[in-house]
């Protein structure tokens, strides 16, 4: 299968740019690149959810047209996902063969399980294909979705994070299984953040950065420094870069943090006029941090000292009586009430302040409040009585962040603050950023975009699958310090605390 000068745009955003990729019957072929890289969108393109603007794909070198996901599994092509697409209620054959529609309309069900019994012994995979699926394990199901694959004629698998959740002995199973599948000459595509396993099972290896084209090689040929290079090449002078700020009191000491099955042993400070960033790839759990310390999904174990008092914090109201706020990274789904003003939005948190003894909302103090900060942010809207669902990303944004400064909050959790944001905008949030923190507000920046943390830190903190695995002040992080330790390579030891 072959790919060919593949872009495609969603709106101002370019999320492939002039892509090449060929993918050859009996390989491996790695697709790695920083979140956002265009590494989902071209998947898309492939299954047929998305049409390309420009280029073309071709399988035994004839053009095709993927209009949908029907005409790829017609052609072959299929995708497993790292949460599988299992029906709980079904038997293991029936989740095999679901997606046929050439069967009959009579269920043979002999016929059936004695096909998906032939499917895994093929596979090597024993299980009971009378048994429902909803006892089998994340391992198990993944290995029901490669069967489903395997009965549709698959030619070209694309498997999109398939060890994210899985354990050790669970990962090489997965391996072995792909073996197999190579050797029966199926073309994979697989995409990962854990670079040692990427590097163990590809035979080629092929980089995306920013939605475009980067390098294509044999496995042999390249090396781990090489490629976490080449996903990080960008130069960081192109961002804004945070000014020096005085750095004040400690704000927040947080030790031993945990939750079990999620994130363990977490320690770092945070002082006032300071942003420490969280950085690490999907699934590293830094958002669930952040939830713990804003009291929405609570830690289990540790120890939090704010403001100079050691605090349990089990709530939002909690963390909010305390001055923290938390800006989500969905601003759609939990960060705004989208067919709500922007004057109702940005009050929200705060409302008691703007009602009368009898429970009515006093209007023109909230009026006058958003239009503050409309002025204060450059919200873009003709009037803080439109809807915020009428706005533009960027400016929905700027209203989420008004709504949680209108709460004078002493440390502020940015979740993604930048993302699906054009540049102009992401410029501007990032000099709100370095306002807030030299007026003395301890922030903590969650974020994937490696040159945004980069810019916009004092120390960044590392994790990965819920594990802290580095610590670097502003002077001792760079790209591929912060990359090596995202993706687990010679856990590097912790800088110390200042």
């Amino acid at each position: 299968m072959h790919m060919r000068h593949i872009s495609k745009s969603f709106g101002a955003t370019q999320a492939l740019d002039d892509v090449s990729l060929s993918i050859y019957p009996g390989e491996v072929h790695a697709l790695i690149g920083e979140n956002g890289a265009g590494k989902s969108t071209l998947i898309k393109v492939m299954t047929g959810i998305h049409q390309p603007d420009q280029g073309e794909i071709l399988l035994d070198g004839r053009p095709l047209q993927i209009r949908n996901s029907a005409a790829a599994q017609d052609h072959g092509i299929a995708a497993i996902y790292q949460e599988p697409v299992i029906f709980p209620d079904l038997n293991v054959a029936e989740n095999i063969f679901i997606s046929h529609r050439d069967r009959g309309a009579i269920v043979r069900w002999g016929r059936m399980h004695k096909d998906a019994a032939t499917i895994l012994a093929k596979l090597d995979v024993k299980l009971d294909v009378r048994m429902p699926a909803r006892g089998l394990t994340l391992a198990a199901q993944q290995a029901v979705e490669i069967a489903k694959a395997i009965s549709l004629k698959v030619r070209v698998l694309v498997m999109d994070e398939p060890t994210s959740s899985l354990s050790a002995h669970e990962v090489a199973q997965l391996f072995k299984l792909i073996s197999t599948l190579r050797n029966q000459g199926v073309a994979i595509l697989f995409i990962g953040h854990r670079l040692e396993e990427v590097l163990e099972i590809a035979d080629r290896v092929t980089i995306l950065r920013d939605g475009k084209w980067i390098s294509s090689a044999l496995r042999s040929q390249v090396t781990t420094e090489q490629v976490i290079q080449d996903m990080v090449g960008r130069q960081i002078e192109d961002f804004f870069a945070k000014s020096q700020a005085e750095r004040g009191d400690l704000l927040m000491s947080v030790r031993g943090l945990s939750k079990e099955n999620v994130f363990s042993d977490i320690n770092f400070d945070v002082y006032r006029g300071e942003v420490l960033c969280f950085a690490g790839l999907i699934g590293a759990r830094r958002t669930d941090v952040g939830l713990a310390l804003f009291g929405v999904e609570p830690a289990d174990a540790g120890h939090i000292t704010f403001a100079g008092k050691e605090v349990k914090i089990h709530s939002l109201e909690q963390a909010l009586k305390l001055g923290i706020a938390y800006a989500t990274e969905d601003r759609h789904r939990f960060g705004l009430a989208i067919l709500m003003s922007v004057a109702t939005n940005i009050t929200l948190p705060t409302l008691r302040r703007y009602l009368t003894a009898l429970g009515l909302v006093r209007q023109s103090d909230e009026y006058a409040t958003a239009e503050e900060y409309r002025q204060r942010l450059s919200i873009h809207a003709p009037s803080v009585k439109v809807e915020v669902g009428r706005l533009s990303g960027g400016n929905q944004q700027k209203v989420m962040l008004s709504k949680w400064l209108n709460a004078g909050p002493k440390l502020l959790i940015l979740d993604e603050p930048t993302r699906g944001i054009d540049v102009p905008t992401k410029a501007e949030v990032h000099h709100m950023i370095n306002a807030l923190a030299a007026q003395g507000l301890g922030i903590i920046l969650i974020s994937s975009d490696l040159p945004e943390v980069l810019a916009m830190s004092d120390r960044v903190l590392v994790m990965r699958e819920g594990r802290q695995m580095g610590l670097f002040d502003r002077k001792a992080a760079t790209q591929e310090k912060i990359m090596t330790a995202a993706m687990g390579q010679n856990r590097p030891a912790m800088e110390a605390q200042p």
